[in-house]
């Protein structure tokens, strides 16, 4: 019976195609308008690792004071201080626990063909592989020992290793950055997650760094900080006074796997605090802070309010096409009311004129979602034209989002047929055989 039905769908549709174009084009373009913003959305808030991201946290100290919260009705700074980071490295209150800053490097390969160039690179402990799951292609991380022995070695991204070494394993070969010869312990296959969840700071959406290093070595070599780096006030010239000043440039997480360890954290925090009140250093009651990843993706507002705000508008525009999708089917419907009168007249209940308008209005959803998904692919790709490079890696539809539009148009449009249907269903037989 349904695909009798759906005969009859298609022979109405074909019978007015202005009316039924009409129609596809109301449902279409809210399906276009609403997807491209619900795909935009979706990618910006997406969990890159939603299996470890509940255990994943940032710890904030405040370290500046009432005035500064007071100027900028800002929480504690979401960056730590050279101080605070040794500190929480040597408290060791996490199984795993990693401070790291965005740095950079010149790098000169082996090959005289290729000319020297500049990357982008992490300076981390060892940790930060495991944290945050990073796959690995040849070798591994550095691991602890060579955090606490200050090693000459680095772990390199899939790009960099298929420019320098051609994609074969560069395991115990030597990469020169600044001049400096550093050994491969380790080659990252591709990972790219977006949003960065271990740095939304400096880069919500960018690419993964493609050099990695012993925040150690970074230290005893005074790599530059291509991160944030924020001061509130005069320090001693030169590095040793950056490293001992209240600036905050180095980011923090730890993981903590359960809710008991996450509470032994926060005293840990709250200890430290009021003891470096009591030892001078903070004149002010200790605030700290410790935000789950989830959390911390909602302080930082990885995804702007302008963005949700525009969700809210294209879904608007949906509900205001559905609307004149109701008085084109309400119209379509009730202009062969003859029609449907003789049906009923011949025998058919309410319930199979009801099935039959139903299916029709499915067929016209099947079709707007299919002409909806046209226009989101045309409305991500002004999107992509208009938003910065690093973002343009959100703006692709994945399965889930055909799948999500398809549905949602069909979803809509029996919705917006549910009132047509309902009153063709009321139909009085004999009024429409009296009438012709």
């Amino acid at each position: 019976m349904f695909r009798y039905y759906v005969w009859l769908a298609l022979r109405s549709l074909r019978r007015n195609p202005v009316l039924t174009a009409l129609m596809i084009a109301a449902i279409g373009l809210g399906i276009g308008a609403s997807m491209t913003m619900l795909t935009l959305f979706r990618a910006m808030s997406g969990d890159p690792i939603p299996q470890k991201s509940s255990q994943l946290f940032v710890p904030q100290i405040d370290n500046w004071g009432p005035d500064f919260r007071e100027k900028s009705n800002e929480p504690p700074q979401p960056m730590l201080s050279y101080t605070d980071v040794e500190a929480l490295m040597r408290a060791h209150a996490a199984p795993r626990q990693a401070a790291m800053y965005a740095t950079g490097f010149v790098i000169t390969p082996s090959d005289p063909q290729q000319q020297p160039f500049q990357a982008e690179a992490r300076a981390t402990y060892s940790d930060f592989f495991e944290m945050f799951e990073v796959p690995f292609k040849y070798g591994s991380p550095w691991g602890a020992q060579g955090d606490e022995s200050h090693s000459d070695v680095v772990v390199i991204g899939k790009q960099l290793n298929d420019k320098l070494f051609g994609g074969a394993s560069s395991i115990g070969k030597t990469v020169n950055l600044n001049n400096h010869d550093y050994r491969i312990v380790g080659v990252l296959d591709d990972w790219s997650p977006h949003p960065r969840t271990y740095d939304v700071i400096d880069d919500s959406f960018g690419d993964a760094e493609q050099v990695f290093v012993p925040l150690t070595v970074a230290i005893d070599r005074h790599m530059d900080i291509w991160g944030n780096n924020n001061c509130s006030a005069a320090y001693e010239p030169g590095w040793e006074g950056h490293l001992h000043s209240e600036c905050v440039w180095l980011q923090f997480w730890a993981e903590l796997p359960d809710a008991a360890q996450v509470q032994r954290y926060r005293s840990m925090l709250d200890s430290y605090a009021s003891e470096q009140q009591h030892n001078g250093r903070f004149h002010w009651a200790p605030l700290t802070r410790l935000s789950s990843a989830r959390e911390w993706m909602v302080l930082q507002h990885v995804v702007p309010d302008e963005s949700r705000i525009l969700l809210m508008v294209s879904f608007s525009f949906l509900f205001v096409c559905l609307v004149n999708a109701v008085g084109l089917m309400l119209a379509k419907f009730m202009g062969r009311s003859a029609e449907t009168g003789v049906r009923r007249a011949l025998g058919a209940n309410r319930r199979a004129v009801f099935m039959q308008c139903m299916v029709e209005t499915g067929v016209i959803g099947l079709a707007g979602g299919l002409l909806g998904l046209a226009l989101t692919g045309l409305g991500l790709i002004g999107v992509r034209a208009v938003l910065a490079k690093d973002m343009s890696s959100l703006t692709h539809l994945d399965l889930v989002d055909v799948v999500l539009a398809v549905l949602l148009a069909v979803v809509a449009a029996v919705l917006a047929g549910i009132y047509p249907t309902w009153r063709a269903t009321q139909v009085q037989p004999a009024w429409q055989l009296k009438a012709n």
